[in-house]
């Protein structure tokens, strides 16, 4: 099964989510009713120190998977074949407790306002083992012509 950004941005190279960033995260996202999920698996040089993940990662993991739950909403509530590009405008990232980096993690992303046009707020969580690792809140915002990011999903 292909994962949004794999239907919707095949040549993406973002660092987070693009499936053509040879060196990036590759996350998955899937739409699933409400929500939009992703598990994806550490390695070793995304650790902060032995046996934890770093917090920069858990960001990017986070942001992007935010901004596809975002992205998947919008174009649902607009009834467009493909999504809008969106961008982070501003999220934060609660670190609940240290997380570990020998075990999946899944990804939990739903919309918490949506402005009915082009700005979604959006909260999401990464878990390990049903436990939640870290938070994230932010506004991720479509946007139009003559934005740097605007053809970035090809």
């Amino acid at each position: 099964m292909k994962s949004l950004q794999e239907t919707y941005a095949p040549s993406s190279t973002c660092f987070g989510c693009g499936p053509s960033n040879e060196k990036g995260l590759k996350i998955r996202s899937f739409a699933e009713g409400d929500k939009v999920t992703a598990v994806w698996t550490p390695e070793a040089h995304h650790e902060a120190f032995p046996g934890v993940l770093n917090g920069g990662i858990i960001g990017s993991l986070l942001d992007c998977h935010c901004n596809w739950t975002a992205a998947w909403h919008i174009m649902n509530s607009l009834s467009l074949d493909k999504p809008l590009c969106t961008v982070t405008a501003h999220y934060s990232i609660s670190l609940l407790r240290p997380t570990p980096s020998n075990s999946e993690v899944r990804l939990e992303a739903y919309i918490q306002d949506y402005d009915g046009r082009h700005k979604a707020n959006v909260k999401g969580a990464l878990y390990v083992d049903d436990k939640a690792c870290a938070t994230c809140e932010g506004l991720f915002v479509a946007v139009k012509k003559g934005h740097p990011a605007y053809h970035r999903w090809g």
